[in-house]
């Protein structure tokens, strides 16, 4: 015969039940909360070490850029002249921008993901520029151009314009500096730019020469830019 279950045992089993059931959500819960806390862990310590690893590649492409700054600044001596010790000399300009420029480019390739990585792209064009490799000058100086950096791609596109102005691509140089004078940066101010393009001008257009160093006297008046300014057209007027 079955056994007959009062209401008290039922209404235990019920509460019993009830317990379990909230044991097993609570058990639940606590494995999400731990997956959930887990993964929070494991971004967090990815984000943690890659920004331990990019502090420290950024101190290796730093001293590694300064140098291949040693080489790009070397003094030029005389054939026979002695160095000094420990000194980087050149006995002419071409070998010490050659050199400059493989070191700079090997800086840019291991620690491309760096701020020092970008500036040696930038002073790799520089280098090219100085021995007249404009083809090689322009590769780097479009990649830092096109970066996120304001200010580096600023200067970039300012050393593009004059390679433009020296190959003869006036159009593209005059594009370039009226876009660098449109939108200035404090690394390249409005007056450097308007100087640049009024030098350009001076060799093909001496009438806009005359009216950007007239326009940089009166926005820019009481500074270098404007005695500047003023020794062009002087020098103009001179000519003509």
């Amino acid at each position: 015969m079955a056994q007959h279950i009062s209401r008290k045992e039922l209404k235990q089993d019920k509460i019993a039940e009830t317990f379990v059931h909230g044991v097993e959500a609570v058990e639940s819960h606590q494995k999400q909360a731990w997956m959930i806390g887990g993964a929070v862990l494991v971004i967090l310590l990815a984000v943690f070490g890659w920004r331990f690893y990019s502090e420290q590649q950024t101190v290796k492409a730093a001293a590694a850029l300064e140098e291949a700054m040693k080489t790009f600044n070397a003094r030029i001596r005389a054939v026979g002249e002695p160095e000094e010790p420990g000194e980087i000399t050149y006995v002419e300009d071409k070998f010490k921008y050659m050199d400059a420029a493989k070191k700079f480019a090997d800086v840019a390739g291991k620690y491309s993901l760096t701020r020092p990585g970008q500036v040696a792209r930038y002073y790799a064009g520089l280098s090219y520029v100085q021995v007249g490799n404009f083809a090689e000058a322009k590769k780097w100086l479009a990649q830092v151009e096109s970066g996120r950096d304001a200010e580096m791609a600023a200067l970039a596109r300012y050393q593009l314009a004059k390679v433009s102005a020296q190959t003869g691509a006036g159009a593209e140089a005059e594009k370039l500096f009226q876009a660098l004078i449109a939108k200035p940066t404090i690394m390249l101010p409005k007056q450097v730019s308007m100087m640049a393009l009024a030098d350009y001008y001076s060799q093909k257009n001496p009438a806009e020469a005359v009216k950007l160093y007239t326009q940089i006297k009166t926005e820019f008046p009481d500074t270098a830019a404007s005695d500047q300014a003023e020794q062009r057209l002087l020098e103009l007027k001179a000519k003509s």
